[in-house]
């Protein structure tokens, strides 16, 4: 059965940085397309980075484009997310997942961001 669990969340203040980990069971990472999803409370939830299975292209939202950074480490079997000059609007939920699976849903980690 394939599992994710994310973990790396927290408080920090704006322009703070975190650093997500999301490791998967049930799934060998290494060829799947890979991404990071976040959730608000009452919101959708959104994609906002993903990692190719091949090739390891990254494609991210306009709103983290150039601030949030998407990697892979196979031989951990764990996919991250580095995150830099947080801003309040992402405060959020997130989650990693297979993108366009049915995989089930991780707990996700709590990302706030407040002064």
């Amino acid at each position: 059965q394939v599992q994710f669990v994310e973990s790396g969340g927290g408080l920090v203040q704006p322009g703070g940085s975190l650093r997500l980990s999301c490791a998967a069971s049930g799934l060998n990472l290494s060829t799947k397309t890979m991404g990071w999803y976040r959730q608000d409370p009452g919101k959708q939830r959104e994609l906002i980075a993903f990692i190719s299975g091949i090739g390891d292209d990254t494609t991210y939202a306009e709103s983290v484009k150039g601030r949030f950074t998407i990697s892979r480490d196979n031989a951990k079997n764990t996919i991250y997310l580095q995150m830099n000059s947080l801003k309040p609007d992402d405060t959020a939920v997130y989650y990693c997942n297979r993108k366009g699976s049915g995989d089930p849903w991780g707990q996700g980690t709590q990302v706030t961001v407040s002064s």
